[in-house]
Formats: structure tokens, C-alpha cells, sequence
């Protein structure tokens, strides 16, 4: 054949292939937007938009729905959402950067860029918390307190060192720094006060100029947007909840850890950074080696032990759905977002959802993505079936350290878990989820049967304790006389006051005016005033719950009128019990009410002063 014929040949044939993938993409971007428009449906969520990199660097990007429950306002290609934590991922980046131009070391000590803050570390002597630990949320400091999250208070230009009023308070050091992963808020704030001690400006500005500029995210902000007031974003979508309510952003005093406005081809140019080698344009932005770092942890126990799965850098190591990837999710009143890069494919998706509910099934939208860029499903380690003898493991366990340190307690009550054996395999269980089988791959790791790869392993701490990590969260192994001992009080405390009240209900419909004379009516009372404070919260903003308000005031008095019920419940019982019966069991039952009550104020749960948590 003719070269020229044969050139118009493979020519007509590259045309042909090219027809018919465009054809085929073009189909399966239909079938995409309708599933997607179908899941929405179904999970009774507002609207999304999402974008995805193909293997060949081309983003597609798609929306539907709507930005504005009230006034039906659909979602365009330019739309901007909130992103909530996916806000870290970036900001990471932006930390590197200072790193890579020499003018951040990982490694230093965090107190060098923080000269009016200091960590309460009992390890100061040997374990610094360093900038690295910061970024990995290795650091063993609290996520947040309450009042730190849900407040009115903090303006968009608030000082970064309000959220820390009392140093020691905050940044008190639960896990020696380095060794365990708990995710941390806070950490992430002091990194956006290390940025501006490093550049002497507003971390934002800088941010918005050396990171989101070069990148191209020009249609991103780290400064705070809101759909309402003078200074209004047209462009912003609204945030919605359940019952389809819309909620306009808020300043907040860990901005640093959430604060971010985007759009979906910004997020893909973002995301194809993500999967370079660090360079822009051909000029180095972010050293290669940090970029290859990011998303594998490093110093962990668990890792150490050789547990794959973790947090670095700002991305973390998922494995869901089949597939193993680097993500970052975000979660932030009114939206949930997600971002995943699959290095090994050269693809990557991102969404974000403009409602943030408690009942949908976000992992529907990763599960349809992640077909429709047809990512490979990971290898499944082969089972050990003669694996190292983990019974020594077998018991309960409590997170250590849990991830809200004001609620420790209602995590070792209500999130303890259970190791037991099953034939080859082991069982997790827990009061909180559904349980999962554990199969041995081998030195001590097993797999989860939702995950593909090694999901846990079980290892020994530096003081010999037991303990159990998925990467991301380590267990420590508890007393069960001592769980069991709390387990028996919440039941007593909780039987306590369910007879108290239906015994007050009971009396006063029974003796009338005569009723504030009976023994259960002191107890009776405490517990019916705990609804006082119900309509006031109703009337608040939700954003205010963590604020000294009418309402919280009000929820901190009758929280501590509640065991002065139960005590003069006992007294007056004491005196009447011998001649009935009746009476002795209203006096039980407030020494049961009462003893709960003494362990909530023991932990600090009680009274609940919402504004201290």
C-alpha cells in the first residue's frame, strides 16, 4: 500500500476511534448525571457539583440541582461552595511551599514559629510537637473544644490566637507527639499561625497570592465568603440541612482548619497538582520528595509496625469502595465535600454537596465517581491462615487518645470496642456500628472485609499496653471491671431517672396540689426543668450553641439543679421508706440518679456549662 494511503488510512481510523470515544464518553457522562441526579433524589440532598481527572489530565465537570433552596437558583459551572476540611489539604500545600523555599523547617520544634503560645507536653523533655506533627495530626493535641466550633463570636478577621485564650487549656498534649494519629483541628489553626509568623501578613493573603495564584485557582479564597451582608458572593452557594433549611456561612475562630472557598475546576487544577511531581510550569513549587510523602504516613507506632494505611501531609491513605486512594474530605455546616487522587491511575475526582445531612449516604457519590473514571480495584492481600497469636489482643478497647477530649468519657462508655475470636477470623464489635470481620494477612495485620488491603494491625506500646490502630486511630486496651462498672451506672443513673420521672407524673396526677410534699417531687422537678432551656436553643442561631446565651445559661443551672433534686429525693425517702414501699423505691432510684450524676460532674459533663467544653 501507498505511504500516503496508508497515512489517510490510519488517519480515517483514528478519526473513527476518536468518533466513537467521544460517543462513548459522552454517553456514560449521561448515565453519570442521571445517577447522580437519582442519588440526590434519593438522599434528599440540594444540589452538587463535582469535577474529574481523566488518565489523560482532561477535567470533565458536572452539576446538578440547586445552590438556593428558597429560590431554586440551579448550580452553574462557576458556582463556589464551601469545602469545609478539604480546606487542609491546600493549605498544606502552601505549607510546604514555605518549606521547599527553605523558609519553614518540618522537623523544627512548632514552638519556634509560635513565640506567644506553649504546648502543656508532658514529653517536652524528649518529643517536641513539631511543624510535621502539626501537619500529620500526630501532634496529641484535642481536635477542638465546643466553643471553638459552634460560635457567633469571632469575626472574619479575628486574631488566630483568640480561639487559644488559655495556652495551657487548649494545647494540652494527650499522646506523645508523633507516635498515634488523632485528628486535630487546632493543629491546623496553629499551622495558619505559623504561616503568618513566617511571612508577617494574614495567612490568607498569602495563601490566596503564593499558592492559590500559581496554581491557577484563581476563583479560590482562604478569606471568608458568606451569601449574606454588603460584602454578599453572588456566586456562593447556600448551605442546607435536612429539612431543607439554608444556613449562610459563619467567621470562625479555627478558620484555618475550614475556611475555603472553590469551584470544581479549580478543585481539578488542584487536583492535577496534587498528582505532579511538585513543579509548575517546569519550576520546582513544592520539593518532590514531600510530594511523594504526602498521604503515607511516616513515625507512627502503627506505621512503624508497617501499617500502610495513615494521614500525611495533608491527605490521607482511603481505602473504600475497592479502590485505594490519597483523599481529604471536608465537613462544615450546610456542606460536605470530598477530594481523591489515584496516583497510580493519574485520575482524580472532587465534589462538594450543599447539604449537610446526618442521614444520606455520601459514599454513594465516591462509589459512582470512581466507576465513571473506571479505577482499578486494589489487590486483596492473600489470607495467613497459621499468622502470629493475637489472643493476648482479645478483650475491649477504648480510643486512646479519643478525638474530643471533653467527651472522653461518653467515648470509653459509648465507643469502646470488642476484640473476640471467630474461627480463623477475628470480630470488631461496638455499640456504635454494624460488626466487621477481620481476616490475618500477616505480622499482626488484618483486613477489614470492607477494605481491600491491610485495615488494622495490633501491636505493643512503648509501655508495654495493648493496643489496636486502623492508621488513623489507635485503641488502647481497657479493664473490663471498669467499663462494665460504667456501663452498669449509665444504666442505673438512666433507669434512675425514667421512674422519677413517670413517678412525678404518677403523684401529681394523683395528689394535686399535694404532690411538692411527696419524696419523688424534688427529683421530679429537676428533671422537668431540664426542658426549660429547649425553646431558647430553638430560637438560636445553631452557630450559637457553644456561646454564653439565655438558653446555655439557663441548660448550666438546671443541669446543676439536677443532682440537688435527687439528694433532697434521698433525704426525704429516708424518712419515709421504712413505712412504704413505694417511697424506698423513689429513694433508690434517686441514689441511682444521683450517682450518675456524681460521675458526670467527676468528668466534667455536669452541670453543662456548654461555653467551657
Amino acid at each position: 500500500m501507498h505511504k500516503r494511503q496508508v497515512r489517510i488510512t490510519r488517519l480515517t481510523v483514528a478519526t473513527v476511534v476518536a468518533a466513537m470515544w467521544g460517543t462513548f464518553s459522552s454517553a456514560a457522562a449521561t448515565d453519570l448525571q442521571k445517577d447522580i441526579e437519582l442519588l440526590l433524589s434519593e438522599e434528599g440532598l440540594t444540589g452538587i457539583a463535582w469535577m474529574m481527572v481523566s488518565e489523560d489530565g482532561e477535567a470533565s465537570l458536572g452539576r446538578t440541582g440547586v445552590r438556593d433552596n428558597q429560590d431554586r437558583t440551579s448550580f452553574e459551572t462557576a458556582t463556589r461552595f464551601h469545602v469545609g476540611s478539604l480546606a487542609k489539604s491546600v493549605l498544606a500545600t502552601g505549607v510546604l511551599r514555605l518549606a521547599t523555599e527553605g523558609k519553614l523547617d518540618l522537623d523544627a520544634p512548632a514552638s519556634r514559629y509560635l513565640p506567644d503560645l506553649s504546648f502543656d507536653n508532658p514529653w517536652a523533655g524528649t518529643t517536641e510537637v513539631s511543624v510535621r506533627h502539626l501537619l500529620d495530626h500526630t501532634s496529641g493535641l484535642n481536635d477542638a473544644q465546643l466553643w471553638q466550633l459552634l460560635s457567633e463570636r469571632p469575626e472574619a478577621d479575628s486574631p488566630l490566637i483568640a480561639a487559644f485564650p488559655e495556652p495551657e487549656a487548649q494545647l494540652r498534649i494527650r499522646s506523645k507527639p508523633g507516635s498515634r494519629l488523632s485528628y486535630s483541628n487546632q493543629g491546623y489553626t496553629l499551622l495558619g499561625v505559623i504561616i503568618e509568623s513566617v511571612v508577617d501578613r494574614s495567612y490568607e493573603a498569602y495563601l490566596d497570592e503564593h499558592v492559590l495564584a500559581p496554581l491557577g485557582m484563581r476563583d479560590s479564597t482562604f478569606g471568608f465568603t458568606t451569601q449574606i451582608g454588603n460584602e454578599a458572593d453572588p456566586m456562593l452557594a447556600w448551605g442546607h440541612v435536612d429539612d431543607g433549611s439554608r444556613y449562610a456561612a459563619n467567621a470562625m475562630f479555627l478558620r484555618p482548619a475550614g475556611q475555603f472557598t472553590t469551584t470544581t475546576a479549580d478543585l481539578a487544577r488542584f487536583a492535577k497538582f496534587l498528582l505532579s511531581d511538585g513543579d509548575i510550569d517546569g519550576d520546582p513549587f513544592v520539593d518532590k520528595t514531600m510530594m511523594r510523602s504526602r498521604g503515607n504516613a511516616s513515625g507512627t507506632e502503627a506505621a512503624s509496625a508497617g501499617l500502610v494505611a495513615g494521614y500525611a501531609l495533608g491527605l490521607g491513605r482511603r481505602d473504600r469502595h475497592g479502590v485505594v486512594g490519597y483523599c481529604h474530605g471536608g465537613n462544615i455546616v450546610g456542606f460536605v465535600a470530598m477530594l481523591c487522587v489515584f496516583p497510580d491511575e493519574n485520575r482524580a475526582f472532587a465534589y462538594s454537596v450543599n447539604t449537610d445531612s446526618e442521614t444520606a449516604d455520601y459514599g454513594r457519590i465516591d462509589s459512582l465517581l470512581i466507576d465513571a473514571l473506571a479505577i482499578a480495584e486494589a489487590p486483596v492481600p492473600v489470607t495467613v491462615h497459621s499468622g502470629p497469636d493475637v489472643s493476648k489482643w482479645h478483650g475491649r478497647y477504648t480510643l486512646s487518645p479519643n478525638r474530643f477530649q471533653t467527651f472522653q468519657y461518653l467515648d470509653d462508655v459509648f465507643g469502646a470496642i470488642k476484640i473476640s475470636a471467630a474461627d480463623d477470623l477475628l470480630t470488631l464489635t461496638s455499640l456504635q456500628k454494624e460488626p466487621r470481620e477481620l481476616r490475618p494477612v500477616g505480622d499482626r495485620m488484618y483486613s477489614a472485609n470492607d477494605r481491600q488491603t491491610a485495615s488494622h494491625i495490633f501491636l505493643r506500646g512503648e509501655e508495654g499496653q495493648y493496643l489496636i490502630s486502623d492508621g488513623f486511630q489507635t485503641f488502647e486496651k481497657a479493664s473490663t471491671p471498669y467499663l462494665i462498672a460504667h456501663w452498669i451506672s449509665v444504666v442505673l443513673g438512666l433507669s434512675g431517672l425514667a421512674w422519677l420521672l413517670l413517678a412525678g407524673i404518677v403523684s401529681l396526677a394523683r395528689f394535686g396540689s399535694n404532690f411538692l410534699g411527696r419524696p419523688e417531687a424534688p427529683a421530679f422537678i429537676a428533671i422537668a426543668m431540664l426542658l426549660i432551656p429547649v425553646p431558647f436553643f430553638l430560637s438560636q442561631s445553631f452557630m450559637a450553641f457553644g456561646d454564653r446565651t439565655l438558653a446555655s445559661a439557663l441548660l448550666a443551672l438546671v443541669t446543676a439543679l439536677l443532682p440537688i433534686g435527687a439528694l433532697l429525693t434521698i433525704i426525704k425517702a429516708s424518712k419515709t421508706w421504712r413505712v412504704s414501699r413505694l417511697d424506698l423505691m423513689h429513694g433508690l432510684a434517686a441514689v441511682f440518679a444521683f450517682q450518675w450524676c456524681a460521675v458526670l460532674a467527676a468528668v466534667g459533663l455536669l452541670p453543662m456549662i456548654v461555653w467551657a467544653l
